[in-house]
């Protein structure tokens, strides 16, 4: 810890931390519910993806401002990360899904072209390389009030859907072909989930980087579902672990001088190591009571 940082010292400073801290509660609690879709349907690496995706659809938008003159609602950040994460969604949903290996292959294209279209768009940009830098490792220390805006009105959207939906968007995650025989639209029910998914993370992504965008949606996800035995409670443990992991992990880069991404992952990271530790010790202690 740096001689002087204190917790205290943050909350002393919390004028100057509130907004980014906001950020990243809400982005971890919104990505940490839809994580759990996430993990449970075992598209993990579509997470990974997207949060690339979403940074070369920012560095697009960088390029074109500077090569082409782009301004005004053209040249936002928000708008290419959005775009291009909404039409990888495009691609990945329309392929065909009884090819489990072609699906993971292509959602390792799209994650490599994403990573090295997004560096390569760096190295001719020169003058926004900080920026580049700052959405692929979440390195960003400040958040413009308008962006926090955005982020809550669209986030707090994406829940009240989430919770409006979340019979249909559990029954087609965990058992599809039952939820069509029940008369269910699959087809918009999953596609539905897909595109909230995808805007979370290109927000996320925008705002405070790709790194705590992917971590947020898997890390609070793979811990609630092992403290809690249904879905209904690991979305809202999830959202809680989330939510926690985006202000601890501020916390924790003021304290040690640490990008707030990393910080942020880690915290996540450490809920989930405790949640298998706290499984495994119930196990035990399960197996002896017996």
């Amino acid at each position: 810890m740096n001689e002087g940082l204190t917790i205290s010292a943050f909350f002393d400073a919390w004028e100057l931390f509130r907004d980014p801290t906001y950020a990243g509660m809400i982005a971890g609690a919104t990505l940490g519910l839809l994580g759990v879709y996430v993990v449970i349907r075992r598209i993990v690496f579509l997470s990974a993806a997207l949060s690339q995706i979403a940074g070369l659809g920012i560095a697009v938008t960088f390029w074109a401002k500077i090569s082409f003159g782009l301004s005004g609602f053209l040249a936002s950040p928000m708008l290419g990360a959005a775009t291009a994460t909404l039409a990888a969604v495009l691609v990945v949903n329309g392929a065909p899904k009884s090819a489990k290996t072609r699906q993971d292959a292509l959602l390792g294209a799209l994650f490599l072209f994403g990573s090295a279209g997004t560096l390569a768009l760096g190295s001719r940009i020169t003058e926004e390389l900080q920026d580049i830098q700052t959405l692929l490792f979440g390195s960003a220390v400040a958040v413009l009030p308008e962006d926090l805006t955005a982020l809550a009105i669209v986030c707090g959207l994406i829940v009240l859907v989430h919770v409006w939906w979340w019979r249909g968007f559990v029954a087609v995650s965990l058992d599809p072909e039952d939820a069509k025989i029940r008369g269910m639209n699959v087809v918009i029910v999953d596609g539905v989930l897909l595109v909230s998914i995808a805007i979370a993370i290109s927000m996320t992504t925008q705002i405070l980087g790709a790194l705590p965008a992917f971590a947020f949606s898997v890390l609070p996800a793979m811990a609630a579902i092992r403290f809690v035995k249904n879905v209904p409670q690991a979305l809202l443990v999830s959202g809680i672990i989330g939510g926690a992991s985006g202000f601890g992990g501020y916390v924790l880069a003021f304290l040690y001088s640490l990008p707030v991404g990393a910080a942020q992952t880690l915290v996540a990271a450490a809920f989930a190591a405790f949640a298998v530790l706290f499984s495994v010790a119930r196990a035990k202690f399960f197996i002896q009571g017996n």
